[in-house]
């Protein structure tokens, strides 16, 4: 999850948003207008309308809580509270959804050289099947490995980091070489340099900083020679990227690479963003949010033209993996979010996946959706808001 926002230039946009009360105290999602950008005719930009709207299966898989562990699979229902099922796929698809993304942490999941062990792996696969079987594209990564002896994007760790991520993802990729490319890979989550100054505010004057950069180009490059080399449908499955911590100002070409492949226009950019940072993340933040003050948008539609032009225009595709605004007993403007930011986000070209963590009513950040216990949505105003406005 992306903790910090930027800020760039305001967009050229054409809004309005406006809403007629359907009673007092109901919930009303707002009308948003804004001017459609020109998307290149491509294979990969039609492949990214038919992702649609997206939902994270987070804390789920992406654990690391090791006290949890009795078994090697136990550590799935650790922060989430339960086990995955085929029915909550069944449910995401037919609330709307066309895209879900289960986020994977493998490195107590291996052995001393790698090896992943056969039953967690084998879970895995049993979700991708189920939602693959649900008419769901599915996205699956490297996420919580982001440690010293896993992923660390300096020189001093690059030749642990890259036998990390090519011993993981060989694994993987030959797995799943017989999937089509409903199934996508992503190299890594939010690669940073975790525990410094720098973890989630990268400094591009910064020489640890720019090293750092350079030792994800090369980690990214890895992750798709390694893919590629695994044979069967790897050689053209489409293949998400992620710049430092995956924050989008952290994509600029001055320090960011796409890297080369031997497939033609397979790669995407994976981005997450949680803007603005006072209302959507910040628990001390704001609770209010109106879709029709610039204020209040600003940041979002600066970072999609931030996006727009470095990639979209240019034909590159871009995947907005993590968004979300947490739960403040805010739902109206919650709603207003919603519909704003994937608004704004489709008009160029871009789907958004929300960052779904189970979580409702706990003391921490509160992104649930989908209640997988009682197999209800609490918020549909949420969901209706994020569908109607989805990339399509």
């Amino acid at each position: 999850m992306k903790r910090k926002g930027i800020l760039a230039l305001c967009a050229l946009m054409i809004f309005g948003v406006f809403s007629t009360a359907m009673g007092e105290g109901e919930i009303v999602i707002p009308d948003v207008t804004i001017k459609q950008y020109e998307i290149p005719d491509s294979e990969a930009m039609a492949f990214l309308r038919g992702m649609g709207a997206g939902w994270n299966l987070g804390n789920t898989m992406d654990a690391v809580d090791d006290s949890c562990v009795g078994s090697d699979l136990d550590i799935e229902r650790c922060w989430c509270g339960s086990m995955t099922t085929k029915d909550m796929f069944a449910s995401v698809r037919e609330r709307g959804f066309g895209t879900v993304r289960i986020p994977v942490s493998w490195h107590n999941h291996v052995n001393e050289d790698l090896v992943i062990n056969a039953p967690w792996l084998e879970r895995v696969q049993q979700l991708v099947d189920w939602a693959l079987e649900c008419d769901l594209r599915v996205i699956v990564n490297i996420h919580h490995d982001d440690r010293l002896d896993c992923i660390y994007p300096d020189e001093e760790r690059l030749e642990s980091s890259l036998r990390y991520v090519t011993a993981i993802w060989s694994q993987v990729a030959a797995r799943f070489a017989a999937y089509d490319e409903r199934l996508l890979f992503e190299a890594m989550n939010e690669p940073r340099l975790v525990g410094t100054n720098f973890e989630w505010a990268f400094t591009p004057h910064s020489a640890r900083c720019r090293e750092a950069a350079e030792c994800l180009n090369r980690l990214n490059q890895a992750f798709v020679d390694t893919v590629r080399a695994a044979g069967g449908e790897n050689a053209s499955r489409y293949l998400m990227v992620p710049g430092y911590c995956a924050a989008p100002a952290n994509t600029d070409p001055s320090f960011f690479r796409l890297p080369e492949d031997t497939a033609e226009n397979r790669l995407i950019v994976s981005t997450h963003s949680y803007i603005p940072y006072a209302f959507a993340l910040d628990k001390d933040g704001v609770d209010a949010f109106d879709a029709g003050r610039p204020s209040d948008t600003r940041e979002i539609d600066s970072t999609m033209d931030l996006l727009y032009e470095r990639f979209i225009r240019r034909g590159v595709p871009v995947v907005m993996g993590e968004c979300g605004a947490r739960d403040k007993g805010n739902l109206q403007s919650r709603v207003n979010w919603a519909a704003y930011y994937a608004a704004s986000a489709s008009a160029r070209g871009i789907p958004c996946l929300w960052w779904d963590n189970a979580a409702f009513a706990t003391s921490g950040e509160n992104f649930g959706l989908l209640d997988r216990r009682a197999m209800e949505w609490p918020f549909p105003e949420i969901v209706e808001a994020l569908l109607r406005y989805a990339l399509r």
